[in-house]
Parts: structure tokens; sequence; C-alpha cells
């Protein structure tokens, strides 16, 4: 078990494999796993200030996917749901439609939000698209926020755990 884990840390090292692990981390991040992407996307992008976005772009990218994985388990149960049960108890959605899904970026909300939609059958290519405006505002927002905080800040709470650069 211990290798298994030295393993997986070795493979999302941030230095070595970069956007890949950034990609990785924002994809299962959101689906309904419970796991954030912005330590990882603002890990790199302190290591790499020139890469802002590029790092942006791959981590919304990568999350939206994981939020279209939602979609399509959200269709998926529609089938099994609407033999047995009845779909009134989201009707609010219905009504609103694919620009709730700016908010597939909150916790704990938006990755059922995501397949709340696909269960409803919203349009695929609107809700990808709301998805992806939602969580690029979000990631351009978190990152920059934590970019202003002083590195002596991060010092002073995480010590001697989170060796940041120059």
């Amino acid at each position: 078990m211990q290798s298994l884990i030295e393993q997986l840390i070795d493979w999302f090292a941030l230095p070595r494999n970069g956007l890949a692990s950034v990609f990785v981390v924002a994809f299962i991040s959101a689906t309904l796993l419970p796991m954030g992407s912005e330590p990882a996307v603002f890990g790199y992008i302190k290591l790499n200030p020139d890469a802002f976005w590029i790092t942006v772009a791959v981590a919304t990218v990568a999350n939206t996917l994981g939020g279209m994985v939602n979609y399509v388990l959200g269709r998926g149960a529609h089938r099994v749901v609407a033999r047995h049960g009845e779909t009134r108890y989201f009707g609010w959605m219905k009504r609103f439609g694919p620009p709730v899904l700016l908010l597939a970026w909150l916790p704990v909300v938006g990755d059922p939000l995501c397949a709340i939609a696909g269960w409803l059958r919203l349009p695929p290519w609107a809700c990808m698209l709301y998805m992806a405006i939602g969580k690029l505002l979000r990631y351009i927002t978190m990152t920059a926020l934590l970019l202003w905080v002083p590195d002596g800040w991060w010092r002073a709470l995480f010590g001697s755990f989170l060796p940041l650069g120059g």
C-alpha cells in the first residue's frame, strides 16, 4: 500500500508532470468524487507564472469534460427513473435550462447539477458551453486571488510543507 501511495504522489508531482497532472486532477474533481482542483491549478501556476492562461485552459477543458461525464450519467439515470419515478422535483431546472450550469463550479451542488441536466435531457452542447463559462470564470478568479496573496503569508500558514519558489 505504501508503494502505491508513493507512486501516486510521484505521478502527480507537478514540476515533472505539470499540465497532465492538472488535467487529471481537474477532470476527476468534476465528477461526483469529492476532490478540489484549485490547489493543483494554483500550485502549477505558482511554479510556472508564465503558464497562467494555458493552465487555466487545461483545467477548464478537463473540468468541463468531467462535468459532461456527470451529464451522461444523469442521462442514463433518466431511463431508469422515468420507468419508476417522477421528474417533477427538478422542474425549476428545466424552466431555467442550461444557464443554471453557470453554477456547475460550486462546491457540493455543482456536480449534481450537471447530472440533473443530463437527467432532464437538457441540450448537451448548451450545457457544456455554460459549464465551461462558469468553470473558466472560477479558475481565473480563484487563481488570480490566490496569486495576490504574498508568499510570506503562505509560508507562515503552511510552514515547511510548501516550498515555494522565488
